[in-house]
């Protein structure tokens, strides 16, 4: 019998809780796999039926929904054969290149000196609301949200997210300063897909042309922004990370309770852990042989999705992704989490931002 002083505690950021014998060091990595791509509101009839459900009450509210996404449990061995029998059939399937991809710099909005590029997803699954922390990365058609696999596609059921939008710098009551982005498509690996292996619970939705709520005879009508990264700017993106060479500033909107059973974060306000080290770290119940782990940071649940930044710059907000938050941990198995995780990024995440970047979307969808 394993001693509890030999225990770890690791949590999807969704709650579940996991006991898992200490280790060290990192499995071979897996071999990278493929592109899964699956499209979510396509047109603009479809961006109008998804923004409908979000109008300004419906917005209010989200904050108290659930934190986090019922798929962060491991995924039955069956649901691989099952991935493509989700409610929308997924285009072919894109194979992995072997080019290595360069990295994406940070870029500020059109206007203005001071990025605005985390906020919240919201979405439903099983009808019902959930949410997370994601971000804008830079990309060619400025239109790119990274997030966890688990804030976009639930390997369990075999099922994307529904009715599923981005809001960056959202206020504590509903407010859009920098507009909504209804999700077009998502691209992931598609191990995280058919697994729920968390070596790739990461995802990059491509997003359509933002809007705000207006009033205009007594009803509220949508109102064209433009595009995501010329509002609000793109973090750039670093591959290939060796852990232990760098130091991360992670983030997200913590809002789940703590392992005591305290709830120190309401999801209303965005957090930091403070500049750390990184690590290698596995769990062999969630298939995660390849993660990297931030210790001395209290997230909970809600900061799923969060980015994690390499030379965070504080006062234009702008930084270098390195990863998301994927699991968060609570080592010393007492009363607070003390470390989060995210996969590995490496070429194979290159390969599904590439190809989220790659897509376009309508001119207009107001």
């Amino acid at each position: 019998m394993i001693s509890r002083a030999r225990h770890i505690v690791a949590a999807a950021l969704s709650g579940a809780l996991l006991m898992l014998p200490a280790f060290t060091g990192i499995a071979n990595a897996a071999s990278a796999g493929k592109v899964y791509p699956v499209p979510l509101a396509k047109t603009a009839a479809d961006v109008k039926r998804v923004a409908d459900h979000w109008k300004p009450d419906q917005l209010k509210k989200a904050d108290i929904y659930s934190p986090a996404t019922p798929g962060a449990a491991a995924a039955p061995a069956s649901s691989a054969a099952g991935a493509a029998a989700g409610p929308a059939a997924p285009a072919a399937t894109v194979k992995r290149t072997t080019a290595a991809v360069p990295s994406a710099t940070p870029v500020l909005p059109r206007k203005g000196q001071v990025a605005s590029t985390m906020g919240k997803v919201f979405f439903l699954l099983g009808g019902k609301e959930f949410w997370c922390s994601a971000s804008a990365v830079t990309a060619k058609n400025r239109s790119v949200v990274a997030t966890a696999g688990h804030c976009a596609y639930d390997p369990r059921q075999a099922k994307a997210a529904e009715f599923w939008i981005f809001v960056p710098n959202p206020g504590p009551n509903g407010e859009t300063p920098e507009g909504i982005y209804v999700g077009s498509s998502i691209s992931m690996h598609e191990d995280w897909a058919g697994r729920g292996d968390y070596d790739y619970d990461y995802a990059f939705v491509t997003v359509h042309r933002g809007f705000t709520w207006v009033a205009k005879n007594g009803t509220f009508v949508m109102q064209d922004v433009g595009r995501l990264q010329d509002n609000v700017g793109g973090l750039g993106l670093e591959l290939n990370k060796k852990p232990d060479t760098y130091a991360v500033v992670a983030f997200g909107y913590p809002a789940g309770t703590q392992p005591d059973g305290s709830r120190p974060y309401d999801g209303r306000k965005l957090h930091m852990c403070l500049e750390g080290r990184t690590r290698w770290t596995v769990a062999p119940s969630l298939d995660l042989q390849k993660g990297v782990q931030l210790q001395r940071c209290d997230f909970s649940p809600g900061v799923s999705g969060g980015p994690w930044l390499i030379g965070y710059d504080k006062d234009r907000r702008l930084g270098s992704l390195a990863g998301v938050n994927s699991l968060t941990w609570n080592r010393d198995a007492k009363d607070r989490y003390d470390a989060v995780s995210s996969p590995y990024f490496d070429n194979a995440t290159g390969d599904v931002y590439r190809r989220a970047a790659a897509q376009t979307t309508p001119a207009n969808v107001t």
